[in-house]
C-alpha cells in the first residue's frame, strides 16, 4: 500500500510517500510545500491546495494520514491549520483518497513504542525504520513520514485510525 503521510500547517505542509508490504516500509519521495508569510492567507491556502493535488496526482497514494487536529494554546494558529486541513481533505477527496485520522499519542506509540516519545525520539525512529542516512528536513517532512509509518502500522494491527467520513 502506498501512503502518504500529511502534517499540516500553513507555513509549511511536511509530506512523504511511504511503501508498506506487511512490515516492510520503504520510503518513495518526501517534501514540504511552503507558503511565504508575505503572501495573503486565501493564496496561501490555494498554493497549499495545489501542492497536496499535485503530490496525490503524482504519486497515487491508496490512503492519506494525517494528524487528528486538537487546540494548541495559540487559538490564532489552530483556526489557520484547520483552515489548511480543509483544503488538504478536499484534495484528497477530490483524487479519491481516502483519509486516515490519528492522535499525536497514536503517532508515538506506532513509531516508537511509547506513547509519551518525544519529537527527537520519534524523528530518530522513522530514519531508523526507513533506512534514511539523516533526518529528513525540515521537522515538518519528518513529521508527515512519521505519520505514513502510523497508517501503515495501524492497518496491519488493532490501532485503527479514524476514518474522516
Amino acid at each position: 500500500m502506498r501512503i502518504l503521510g500529511l502534517d499540516p500547517g500553513y507555513a509549511i505542509v511536511g509530506w512523504g510517500i511511504v511503501d508498506a508490504a506487511g512490515p516492510r516500509l520503504a520510503p518513495v519521495a518526501y517534501g514540504a510545500v511552503i507558503t511565504d508569510k508575505d503572501t495573503p492567507f486565501e493564496r496561501r491556502l490555494v498554493e497549499i491546495y495545489d501542492g497536496v493535488a499535485d503530490i496525490c496526482r503524482r504519486y497515487k497514494p491508496g490512503a492519506l494520514s494525517i494528524e487528528k487536529l486538537y487546540y494548541q494554546h495559540n487559538q490564532t494558529t489552530v483556526i489557520g491549520v484547520a483552515e489548511a486541513r480543509g483544503v488538504i481533505l478536499l484534495a484528497a477527496a477530490q483524487c479519491s483518497v481516502p483519509v486516515y485520522e490519528y492522535t499525536p499519542m497514536q503517532v508515538k506509540q506506532a513509531v516508537t513504542g511509547y506513547g509519551k516519545a518525544v519529537k527527537k525520539q520519534i524523528q530518530e525512529m522513522t530514519r531508523a525504520l526507513l533506512r534514511l542516512d539523516a533526518v529528513p528536513k525540515p521537522d515538518d517532512t519528518a513529521d508527515a513520514l512519521a505519520m505514513a509509518i502510523t497508517h501503515a502500522h495501524a492497518s496491519t494491527s488493532r490501532l485503527n485510525g479514524l476514518r474522516v467520513q
